[in-house]
């Protein structure tokens, strides 16, 4: 809400404690007269004389708000099991496609058909069409965390894609994760890091992180911090595969800072708390050792199925099979058996891998 200094200090009292009002912006003529009395109340934000300086502040407390109130995806690992199955198989299996993802190559094609998805879905949005236009003409593998920093379709469309799991789309996003993988790599913290993320989860989700202290958990997309709620220590002498670094010189917002995780990073629960005014929950938790035991078995083992080195489409839809994504796995086959000449040798693999996906889904006439 944006008041006057006058209507203001007539109605602040009244609506502060209303649920629905979260900001609250005093646009007045004397910014020193006024603060003194507005500092009172937690709810407003700011007091301006600029108009720019408004929009700015405003755009930049919703960033701040939407990242608060965006659903997280989490993936819980139990220690004892090690079972590629159930809940510790979508843990496991989670890993490993990020690292089968950050191991094929990139097509231009596939670049063209996320830019024509982005198209489609932002239709009659000029103003998402114009930073898709900017995108595809300035776009470079050392702009990417500022690209995911900004409040754009790049951010949006991707952390949706991360969270919903939507395969196909970060599966067109793999080449720009991949940038922006190596960036964080490049500006990885020298120094221990104790950092905060506030976050709106349901009573459910709670419950579930407070029966899963001394657990490990995985967060299935980038994962910035603000302050309050997640209290993380992350220490990057012990991290190498999953790295982590200060994005705040990256952002188009100043004057916070700001620390990005990278998809797939893996935490060591610690303990859920309330805080001692018994308003807020404190989740407490490490970020985890590359070597870490309980871990590092189960995945070296899912690993080791898939080879080293760079992978291919065959790979990524044998893995998508596993995980028993067949119409997934088929799709990629197919994808596959299309780029190839009519003499590679691979051809009649695939459509053996065609060939027992149709024999699992009962579709015999294939």
């Amino acid at each position: 809400m944006i008041v006057s200094d006058q209507f203001g200090r007539e109605i602040v009292h009244s609506i502060h404690k209303l649920r629905q009002v979260i900001s609250i912006y005093v646009y007045c003529f004397d910014k020193v007269g006024n603060k003194q009395w507005f500092d009172k109340f937690a709810k407003v934000k700011a007091v301006v004389t600029e108009l720019g300086e408004l929009i700015t502040r405003i755009k930049a407390d919703h960033k701040i708000q939407k990242i608060v109130e965006e659903p997280l995806s989490i993936n819980i690992f139990t220690t004892g099991g090690t079972s590629t199955t159930g809940v510790n198989g979508q843990f496991v299996f989670s890993q490993i496609l990020i690292d089968c993802l950050l191991r094929l190559k990139s097509t231009k094609a596939d670049k063209k058909e996320l830019i024509e998805h982005c198209k489609q879905q932002y239709q009659g949005n000029n103003s998402e069409l114009s930073n898709l236009r900017e995108f595809c003409e300035d776009y470079s593998p050392e702009k990417a965390l500022w690209w995911y920093t900004r409040e754009s379709f790049f951010y949006k469309t991707l952390n949706a894609a991360l969270r919903n799991q939507n395969i196909h789309i970060i599966f067109l996003f793999r080449g720009f994760i991949s940038d922006i993988h190596c960036q964080l790599k490049a500006n990885q913290a020298d120094d221990t890091l104790q950092v905060y993320r506030s976050q709106m989860i349901s009573s459910n989700e709670l419950e579930t992180l407070r029966q899963s202290c001394n657990q490990f958990i995985s967060i299935n997309s980038f994962f910035s911090t603000k302050p309050v709620l997640f209290e993380i220590d992350a220490n990057p002498a012990l991290v190498t595969s999953k790295p982590f670094a200060d994005v705040s010189s990256y952002s188009e917002f100043t004057g916070g800072s700001e620390v990005l995780f990278m998809l797939g990073s893996i935490f060591h629960l610690k303990s859920v708390r309330s805080s001692s005014n018994g308003q807020v929950w404190i989740v407490r938790m490490t970020l985890c050792s590359d070597d870490e035991h309980d871990l590092k078995k189960v995945l070296i083992y899912t690993k080791q199925q898939l080879g080293s080195g760079e992978t291919d489409l065959e790979t990524f839809g044998k893995l998508l099979w596993e995980m028993g994504k067949l119409d997934l796995a088929e799709k990629y086959f197919i994808r596959f058996l299309e780029q190839l000449l009519l003499n590679n040798p691979l051809l009649a693999r695939l459509y053996e891998d065609l060939a027992k996906v149709a024999a699992q889904k009962g579709d015999y006439d294939k």
